[in-house]
C-alpha cells in the first residue's frame, strides 16, 4: 500500500519523517523520493539485521537518512534531543517483514522447521517463545492465546501443552505445529491455519507488541507537528481495535482529526501481487492546528 501510505502522510519536501517499522526499507525509499535534498527520514526498527538490509537499499539517499536501533515506543525521547522535538508524519508498518519471516531462522513462520525463538530483537533479554511455553503457568498460556491470539480453545491448548511439555519440551516450530493440529484439529479454520493465531500470540507476548503500540499511542500527538500525520498499517483485530479507539478519542479530545472514518484496504490487485497484505488496514490521522 505505497501509494496509500504516501498519500496519508501527505509529504512535504523539507520537513523530517519517520518510518517506526522501517524493516526492508520499502517504505523508507518511497518517502524519501518524495522528499528534497533538505527532507530528512529516520528509520527505526527493533530488529538489527534489517537495518542493514535498510541502509544498503537507502544508501542512495546518503545523509537524508538516519537508521536507529530503536522500538518506535521510544521515539519522543529520540525526538527530545532535536529542535524542534517534532516531525511531520510518522508511519507504522505493524506486519513482519519478509527477512523476520524468510531468513531470521527464529520461529516467525511455520513454512519451516526452526527453533522457537520469535524475539523481533535477538540481542533483548525477554524470554523467547520456547521459554515462555516451558515456564508459564496453564493460565498464564490461556491468557496469551485467548487475549493474543483470541483462540477459542485457549484452555484446552494450554493444558495439553502443559501436560506434554512434562515428556518433551517444545524446541520448535514443527513441534509445537503438530500438537496444535492433533489439539484443535489439522484443517484450515476459514482462511488460516490453524496455529496461526497460536504463533500470532507467541510472537505479541514475547516481544509485548501490544504494550509497545500502547506506549506509542499515549506520545503520538505530542510528537506530531501541527497538520502533521500518522499513518498506522495493522494486520489483526487487536491492533486495529487500539487504533481505532485511540483516534477515536484523539478526535473527540480536539488533538487530532481521522482522515476517513473507515480504513484504507489493499486492492484486489495487490493482493494477487502480495496475499500476505489482503488484512491490512491502514488508518491515517492529522494533528489538529
Amino acid at each position: 500500500m505505497v501509494e496509500e501510505v504516501l498519500g496519508g502522510l501527505n509529504i512535504r519536501p523539507e520537513r523530517l519523517y519517520v518510518d517506526g517499522t522501517v524493516g526492508e526499507g520499502g517504505h523508507a525509499e518511497a518517502i524519501l523520493r518524495r522528499t528534497s535534498q533538505r527532507g530528512e527520514l529516520w528509520g527505526l526498527d527493533r530488529n538489527p539485521m534489517v537495518l542493514q538490509v535498510a541502509a544498503g537499499r537507502l544508501a542512495p539517499f546518503t545523509s537524508r537518512f538516519r537508521l536507529m536501533h530503536a522500538s518506535f515506543a521510544r521515539l519522543g525521547e529520540l525526538l527530545a534531543a532535536r529542535t524542534p522535538p517534532r516531525t511531520a508524519g510518522i508511519l507504522l508498518d505493524l506486519g513482519l517483514s519478509l527477512y523476520l519471516l524468510r531468513r531470521s531462522g527464529r520461529g516467525f513462520s511455520f513454512q519451516e522447521d526452526e527453533p522457537l525463538d520469535m524475539r523481533l530483537d535477538p540481542t533483548a533479554p525477554g524470554p523467547t517463545a520456547r521459554q515462555l511455553l516451558q515456564d508459564s503457568s496453564r493460565e498464564e498460556l490461556e491468557r496469551i492465546f485467548r487475549e493474543y491470539g483470541e483462540e477459542p480453545q485457549a484452555r484446552r491448548l494450554a493444558r495439553v501443552l502443559v501436560e506434554g511439555r512434562r515428556r518433551r519440551p517444545l524446541a520448535t516450530t514443527a513441534h509445537l505445529v503438530q500438537v496444535v493440529q492433533e489439539t484443535l484439529g489439522s484443517g484450515r479454520r476459514g482462511r488460516h491455519h490453524p496455529a496461526t493465531r497460536v504463533f500470532q500470540a507467541l510472537r505479541l507476548a514475547v516481544n509485548r507488541e501490544l504494550e509497545e503500540l500502547e506506549a506509542f499511542l499515549e506520545g503520538a500527538p505530542t510528537w506530531l507537528e501541527p497538520e502533521g500525520r500518522l499513518v498506522i498499517i495493522s494486520y489483526h483485530s487487536l491492533e486495529d481495535r487500539m487504533v481505532k479507539q485511540r483516534f477515536l478519542s484523539w478526535e473527540r479530545a480536539g488533538l487530532m482529526v481521522r482522515l476517513g472514518r473507515k480504513p484504507l484496504t489493499p486492492t484486489p490487485a495487490e493482493v494477487a501481487r502480495n496475499p500476505r497484505a489482503r488484512s491490512a488496514k491502514l488508518r491515517v490521522a492529522e494533528k489538529i492546528s
